[in-house]
């Protein structure tokens, strides 16, 4: 009976999405009507005239781009407990990102419209599109493990915290009735305790599926191995057939996740989810990237990413984007976000229906010398040498050394799960694959006139760990900074060891 129920909702829900795919244009006008309707009622729709928006053209020209920190006022006054700020009514929940690419934490509104149509009906579209891709898949007679982060009260009555702890506290009881951990567990402040205790909860489990950040959930998943002394986390949960990934680029990591899930039955699904909202879902088995989902009360804008570093904010909507250009993303959403530079760079890697990748970050690239390398060169360029090589990462990240003021080299520092017999090879190799990647990297390598050879430092003694347990980092949205354009981070790192 519970199976019969589930295929009719699924069925029901893939029937909507299919509508707005086919029909991206109308599905996204009517997104951003409706938001300008209901924006209409909070101090930013009056002081933007939302009252006299009635199209695309007219939203653009009453409604500037805008950072998070021209946004912060704004986000300060809801802090405060003040209503009807960016939408109407009392936020409930301000999501705590760390940024990629800056120390200090933002806070990001989480309204009722958004948690439910957006961030729900995400994860919902992804188990629902997993089950229409795996029609005889057995997720639903066992338990989905769920890696969060923590939530806390402020005195005006909003809960602050990782938007994955905001959504285990608000799951719906049927949800709740088929994950692990406990909610007491799954939002601990400790995760040194917390781990363990879900390690406790889950090893007595049939667990299904699991969702999480790649490289925390690695951490999990080994000290399941260490705990019940097995070999695989097949000889733990021999049904788990789903891991539910985003956050970072999977690849670098994969490797890893398949030695400790030895199946080819292993199925592996990448949502574009963050704490301003839920975006995209790989929707076909063999990824051909993600669907950019249209329903979720988010409407998009894009930035052609080299007239945005000229400082150029000339937006365009979905009508006029073309293949293999990278694009800012532009967000307006339900949670009260107009017009907000989310950070990331996407490319599109299909038009028919919109499917797209994360290309990096804004901020997040290193271009010291000319080289305009960015996260997806160097994560390509790494997963092609551990690959030849045979051996495997846990973490990286990479700044520049200045040898005067026009030239230098890239300091790279690596956390190897299995180390390369030769790291000098392993240098020569990613130095040729960087090349291959970028074409300004490989002018600028020539004869080593502005970059010489990079160096690399191998990570041994928990050094990435350190450093964001240090700096107060340690939790499921934490992720180690990947490109920079000093050393800030890398000294910091190493000042660790």
């Amino acid at each position: 009976m519970k199976n019969i129920i589930l295929s009719s909702l699924i069925k029901r829900r893939i029937k909507k999405i299919n509508f707005s795919t086919n029909f991206p244009y109308k599905t996204q006008k009517k997104v951003l009507n409706n938001l300008i309707e209901k924006g209409k009622h909070s101090s930013f729709g009056k002081e933007h005239n939302f009252n006299k928006i009635t199209s695309y053209k007219e939203f653009k020209k009453y409604v500037p781009i805008r950072s998070y920190e021209e946004l912060y006022p704004y986000i300060k006054r809801i802090k405060r407990g003040e209503k009807n700020v960016l939408w109407p009514g009392k936020i409930k929940w301000l999501a705590k990102s760390s940024g990629t690419t800056n120390s200090d934490s933002k806070y990001i509104p989480v309204t009722k419209d958004a948690l439910i149509n957006c961030h729900f009906k995400g994860g919902t579209d992804m188990l629902s599109l997993y089950a229409n891709n795996f029609p005889t898949n057995n997720l639903y007679n066992g338990k989905g493990l769920m890696l969060g982060g923590t939530i806390n009260n402020t005195q005006y009555g909003i809960q602050e915290g990782d938007l994955s702890a905001i959504l285990i506290k608000e799951f719906p009881l049927w949800v709740s009735m088929h994950r692990i951990p406990d909610q007491e567990t799954a939002i601990m402040n400790n995760w040194e305790v917390k781990l363990d205790k879900i390690v406790n909860q889950s090893i007595k489990e049939n667990i299904t599926n699991i969702t999480g950040v790649p490289s925390w959930m690695l951490i999990l998943l080994q000290k399941v191995l260490i705990k019940t002394q097995k070999k695989n986390i097949l000889e733990v949960w021999p049904n788990l057939e789903l891991y539910m990934h985003g956050g970072i680029n999977f690849l670098p990591y994969k490797r890893k996740f398949k030695d400790l899930i030895p199946s080819e039955g292993m199925n592996y699904i990448e949502g574009y989810n963050a704490s301003e909202g839920f975006f995209a879902i790989q929707d076909k088995y063999i990824s051909e990237g993600m669907l950019l989902m249209l329903d979720y009360g988010i409407f998009f804008e894009f930035i052609d990413i080299e007239e945005y570093k000229q400082g150029k904010l000339a937006t365009i909507d979905l009508k006029e984007v073309k293949l293999n250009k990278d694009y800012v993303i532009i967000i307006s959403t339900n949670s009260g976000l107009w017009r907000y530079v989310i950070g990331d760079v996407i490319r599109f890697s299909s038009l028919n229906p919109f499917r797209i990748n994360i290309i990096g970050r804004t901020k997040a690239y290193i271009n010291v010398f000319g080289e305009e390398l960015m996260v997806h060169n160097t994560d390509e360029a790494i997963i092609k040498t551990c690959n030849t090589l045979k051996c495997s990462i846990k973490e990286y990240t990479v700044g520049p050394i200045f040898i005067n003021h026009n030239s230098g080299k890239h300091h790279w520092l690596i956390e190897f799960d299995n180390e390369p017999d030769d790291i000098s090879l392993f240098t020569e190799l990613l130095d040729e694959n960087l090349k291959s990647v970028n074409s300004d990297y490989k002018a600028k390598r020539e004869n080593n006139l502005v970059i010489s050879t990079p160096k690399i430092t191998s990570i041994k003694n928990n050094e990435f760990y350190n450093w964001l347990s240090k700096n107060n980092k340690i939790g499921g949205q934490f992720k180690i900074p990947r490109l920079h354009n000093d050393k800030v981070i890398i000294n910091d790192i190493l000042s660790s060891k």
